[in-house]
């Protein structure tokens, strides 16, 4: 049986408007694309879990980076 290797492309429509906020008590990085947190028509997890891509209207709306310090090798005190 062959397999198809299907693909989609996202967005990101407001990269002027990206703003980082970092969660240090649960090691979870958010990255917002846009001012306002959106309702997401889907969202993708990462194969390791680790990552979370939020989807709307086919743009990229907003990603959580779980155990981010552990990803970026960093010591967070």
């Amino acid at each position: 049986m062959k397999q198809e290797n299907s693909s989609k492309e996202y967005r990101i429509k407001d990269l002027d408007k990206i703003w980082i906020e970092y969660d240090r008590q649960n090691d979870i990085l958010y990255i917002n694309f846009g001012y306002d947190i959106e309702d997401a028509d889907e969202e993708f997890l990462s194969g390791d879990g680790d990552i979370v891509i939020r989807i709307k209207e086919g743009r990229v709306v907003s990603m959580m980076i779980m155990n981010f310090s552990e990803k970026a090798n960093i010591i967070v005190y």
